[in-house]
């Protein structure tokens, strides 16, 4: 009588490790439909979990996973704006687009279902998770271009590109990512140099940073 492979070990999740779980895949149904469309059975059958178990983790339901969900990636995608302050800025914000390039190819559809908007189930909660990414991003640029005191065309400057980035990383993914990751990288900071160039010519405080940029080069 052939003995009988020993069955696997189940081992028992975590606390975190199961409310990572459960966020993954909200984010996986949230990235491809409106909230609003995605049922806590779905979530649940999407985590191999009980409706009952969701409701344990998010007792506000849907609208709380939801914002979890966002807010997750949110916090996660803060990350790949910390660069350190050395070397010329351009190459800086190469390293910083890499790794934010790399977080979208790798968490597509939690990069989808954080920026992606439109739906019913957008609060100011919500909303503000999500300009708070482009707030840390704009607060890094400017700490990298050492400006500590922006005029209102420099910001407006930097926040265009940022939502540009936004804009190009989304149509990046629709296009079954292309152009390849490295040429989108270089192109967004040809862009940023070249919306600083035109904001140039109608501030002086752009103007001098355009210049020390230029002397980098």
């Amino acid at each position: 009588m052939t003995p009988q492979a020993p069955t696997p070990a189940y081992r028992r999740l975590s606390v975190e490790e199961r409310r990572v779980q459960l966020l993954d895949a909200a984010l996986a149904l949230f990235a491809h439909r409106p909230p609003e469309e995605v049922s806590l059975d779905e979530v649940a059958e999407q985590a191999g979990v009980s409706r009952p178990l969701v409701y344990r983790y998010f007792p506000g339901g849907k609208q709380q996973l939801y914002e979890a969900a966002l807010r997750s990636a949110a916090d996660e995608l803060r990350l790949c704006f910390d660069e350190p302050r050395e070397g010329p800025l351009l190459a800086r914000l190469s390293r910083a687009l890499d790794r934010y390039l790399t977080f979208v190819d790798e968490h597509d559809t939690g990069f989808s279902a954080l920026l992606r908007g439109g739906s019913v189930a957008e609060t100011s909660r919500t909303s503000s998770i999500v300009d708070g990414v482009r707030r840390a991003a704009a607060d890094h640029i400017m700490s990298h271009l050492d400006v500590t005191e922006p005029g209102p065309r420099l910001r407006m400057t930097v926040r265009m590109w940022i939502t540009a980035v936004e804009a190009a990383s989304l149509i990046w993914l629709d296009e079954d990512k292309q152009p390849p990751v490295d040429e989108l990288r270089d192109w967004l900071v040809e862009q940023f140099l070249a919306v600083l160039t035109v904001t140039a010519r109608r501030d002086p405080q752009t103007e001098a940073l355009v210049e020390a940029l230029a002397a980098d080069l």
